[in-house]
């Protein structure tokens, strides 16, 4: 009977053969996943024999893997801020930027801003993420997906937070007219027709393309939605976007064309030009 540890280097060099990236870390994840244990607990476990029983369980994990099906959509789900998100092909899988985003505004805003609308919201993670911190905040999460918005619902009840995101199935603002809010967050489609051809096999072959490609130049979404949001926002109210990171000069142009009074590039973690805010 192999040991976890013979295992663990068998399902990594086969990951590295098929080209999966971080093919330690992913299989390290996956037999975590199976046999119930973190990181560091696998690790106390290498002498251990791997049951025929976990065995039966690992290999179709780890061919899904080796096809470059997403690790969270083979776990089912994955992390965001405080919460734990179901993840699958109905919606894109929330990035770290996101993240990144969210905390950027729970510092930002003190105190909270009363009205907050996020625009084609996929897993829900935007406005649930907020919604956790802000229990006072009124919260609408709006997407053009039906079966984006029954996950992002999913998610809202898997996380004890049903109630508290209003749902709305709606092309950007369709579904809003009327309303004003103090912010508007999106993740919108960014990144150009090229960069598609470019990207992973995760994900060009198992999340949704309309999630991701926004025309020629990735611009299409952007401009709509700098174009319409000084119609939903209140006075001195905030557009908070995520972007491709070659896109602030002409984000700056249009936000001036719209009439925001400031706008400001962001940048993230790693210091890249990611978000773009701007200020009615």
């Amino acid at each position: 009977m192999q040991t976890v540890l013979e295992i663990l280097q068998k399902t990594t060099t086969y990951f590295e053969q098929k080209g999966v990236p971080e093919a330690r870390l992913q299989a390290q994840r996956l037999m975590g996943h199976v046999l119930e244990c973190g990181r560091l607990e696998l690790y106390l476990q290498f002498e251990r024999p791997m049951t025929s029983e976990a065995l039966d369980k690992l290999r179709p994990l780890v061919a899904r893997r080796a096809k470059r099906e997403p690790l969270q959509h083979i776990l089912g789900d994955t992390d965001f801020l405080e919460l734990t998100l179901k993840c699958d092909a109905r919606a894109l899988i929330p990035r770290p930027e996101t993240e990144e985003l969210a905390e950027l505004l729970t510092i930002h805003f003190a105190p909270p801003p009363p009205a907050v609308l996020d625009l084609g919201t996929g897993t829900g993670a935007l406005a649930l993420g907020l919604a956790s911190v802000w229990p006072d905040s009124t919260i609408t999460a709006v997407d053009a997906s039906p079966d984006a918005l029954l996950l992002a619902q999913e998610n809202a009840a898997l996380n004890n937070l049903s109630g508290r995101v209003t749902f709305l199935e709606s092309d950007w603002f369709l579904a809003v007219e009327g309303q004003r809010f103090d912010l508007i967050v999106s993740n919108p489609p960014y990144l150009t027709e090229e960069e598609m051809t470019t990207a992973a096999p995760e994900v060009t072959d198992f999340e949704p393309t309309r999630a991701l490609v926004s025309g020629p130049d990735g611009l299409n979404d952007l401009r709509k939605i700098i174009a319409e949001a000084p119609g939903f926002l209140t006075s001195g109210g905030l557009l908070a976007l995520e972007t491709g990171i070659a896109q602030h000069a002409t984000l700056t142009t249009l936000a001036a064309e719209a009439g925001f009074r400031k706008s400001e590039a962001k940048r993230d973690i790693s210091g890249r030009p990611r978000f773009f805010w701007a200020w009615l």
